[in-house]
C-alpha cells in the first residue's frame, strides 16, 4: 500500500487526538503521522480524504475463543464439534473479529491444539485472521474449570509438564485456571483452583521460553494466588479485593475485565438458553466486578481489552462494545480506546510494532465516521466502520 489519508481526526492510542491530520502508508509500516497537508511526496501515492471521519489503530482484543460462535451453550457445542468443525468455525470467527477492526487478537484456549493449525493456514494466506497470540489449550486441575477441553495436570511437576507440551506446541501465550467459572457446571467462581506453586511451575517455563501468561480468575484468593505466582494478566478479575489491587500495582499485572461476558449471560439468560448454573452464577458476579473494576482503575491498575467473545451470544465481530461497557464503569472514551490498542499491545509485548498510530510501526489502522470520543458507542457500530487495514493490506472497505 501506498496511501495518504487526509483531513482525518487522528485517535493515535497514546491518549493524543490529531484535528485535520494525515497518515502515510508505505508498504506494510507507518510512513508519516502528521498535522495539515502531508509533505509526503504525493508521486505514487494515493490519496484519500477522510474529512469528518476518524482514524485509529486496530484494535486488539486480548480475550477471545475463536473454537466457539457464541451460541446459547458454547462448552455443548465444543464438545460435539468435530476438530474439523472447530477449524472451520475458528476460521469463519477470526474473519468476521478482523472485519470489525480488531487487527489483532490473544486467543485464550483452543480446542485439541487446532489454533496453531490455524496459524499455520493463516501464514500460507489460505484464511484471513487478525494477527494472532495463541495459547493452544488452557492448563486446569483434574475437574476444574473448563477441564472437557483443557489439560488437566496436579501438582507443581505436572503442571510444568504441562507448560512445557504446550510451549513445544506453539504457544504465545500459556493459560491457567486460577478458579472455577461461570460455564463450568460443578465449579464455582470465588473457589480456587490451582496453588501458588502449580501455576509459579508452569509461569517459570513460560517465563524461559520469553512467553507470556494469562490465569482465567475469578475469586479473591484465586486471583491472589495467580499474581503471586507472576502471571502477566488476570481475566475477568469478578471478586478483585483490595489486597489483589495493591498486588497488580505492585507487580505491573494487567486486568482484563471481559465485562461484556457476564452481562450477555445475564441478559439473555435461561429463556434464551443459556444454563441456568451460568446465569447464577453470573448474577452473583456483576455487582462486584462493576465496584471492584472501579476500584482498579481508580488504583492505577493497568488494564487492556478483552471480550470472551465466543461464549454465551458473546458474538465475534461484535467485540468492541466492550468499550462501551469500560466507559459504563468509569474509562474516559479516550481511556477506553488507549486500553484497546495500546495497552492490549504492551500486554502482548507487541507495542514495538503495533498499538498507537506511529512513524515506523505496522499500518493497523481502522477508519469509522464520527467522532467516538463523542460516543463510543458508534465503535460498536458496523455501519460506522468504513477500513481495517491490518500491515498496510485492506481487508475491508466499505462506502
Amino acid at each position: 500500500m501506498k496511501t495518504v489519508f487526509k483531513n482525518a481526526r487522528i485517535i493515535d492510542g497514546k491518549g493524543g487526538l490529531v484535528e485535520n491530520g494525515f497518515v502515510g502508508i508505505e508498504g506494510n509500516k507507518i510512513l508519516q503521522v502528521g498535522k495539515g497537508d502531508p509533505p509526503i511526496p504525493l508521486d505514487g501515492f494515493e490519496t484519500v480524504n477522510l474529512e469528518g471521519l476518524s482514524i485509529l489503530p486496530g484494535f486488539i482484543d486480548c480475550h477471545v475463543h475463536f473454537r466457539s460462535d457464541g451460541v446459547a451453550n458454547p462448552r455443548q457445542q465444543v464438545l460435539t464439534d468435530t476438530d474439523a468443525v472447530t477449524t472451520l468455525r475458528t476460521a469463519r470467527n477470526a474473519r468476521r473479529t478482523l472485519e470489525a477492526g480488531i487487527t489483532t487478537v490473544r486467543d485464550c484456549g483452543s480446542k485439541n491444539l487446532i489454533d496453531f493449525s490455524f496459524r499455520r493456514a493463516v501464514q500460507e494466506g489460505i484464511c484471513l485472521a487478525p494477527r494472532l497470540v495463541l495459547s493452544g489449550k488452557m492448563i486446569c486441575m483434574t475437574g476444574g474449570h473448563g477441564w472437557p477441553f483443557g489439560r488437566e495436570a496436579d501438582g507443581p511437576d505436572e503442571v510444568r509438564k504441562a507448560a512445557r507440551e504446550i510451549l513445544k506446541a506453539g504457544a504465545d501465550n500459556v493459560k491457567f485456571m486460577a478458579t472455577g467459572g461461570i460455564m463450568t457446571e460443578g465449579t464455582e467462581t470465588g473457589s480456587a483452583q490451582f496453588t501458588v506453586e502449580e501455576m509459579r511451575a508452569g509461569i517459570e517455563e513460560a517465563q524461559k521460553a520469553g512467553k507470556i501468561t494469562a490465569a482465567h480468575a475469578q475469586g479473591a484468593t484465586g486471583i491472589k494466588n495467580a499474581i503471586r505466582a507472576g502471571i502477566s494478566s488476570i481475566e475477568h478479575g469478578y471478586f478483585l479485593d483490595d489486597e489483589g489491587i495493591e498486588l497488580m500495582l505492585e507487580r505491573g499485572v494487567y486486568l482484563v475485565a471481559t465485562a461484556s461476558a457476564v452481562r450477555i449471560v445475564i441478559e439473555k439468560g435461561v429463556k434464551q438458553g443459556v444454563p441456568e448454573y451460568a446465569v447464577r452464577k453470573a448474577k452473583g458476579a456483576l455487582e462486584s466486578h462493576i465496584s471492584t473494576f472501579k476500584r482498579a482503575y481508580k488504583a492505577g491498575v493497568k488494564m487492556a481489552m478483552g471480550t470472551d467473545a465466543g461464549n454465551p451470544y458473546n458474538n465475534h465481530g461484535e467485540n468492541l462494545q466492550e468499550l462501551c461497557h469500560l466507559v459504563e464503569m468509569g474509562l474516559t472514551p479516550m481511556e477506553a480506546v488507549q486500553v484497546g490498542t495500546l495497552n492490549g499491545a504492551r500486554l502482548l509485548r507487541l507495542d514495538h510494532l503495533i498499538g498507537s498510530i506511529e512513524e515506523g510501526k505496522l499500518g493497523d489502522l481502522v477508519v469509522f465516521q464520527g467522532n467516538p470520543l463523542d460516543d463510543v458507542s458508534l465503535l460498536s457500530d458496523s455501519s460506522q466502520l468504513k477500513w481495517v487495514i491490518q500491515g498496510g493490506e485492506c481487508v475491508m472497505k466499505r462506502d
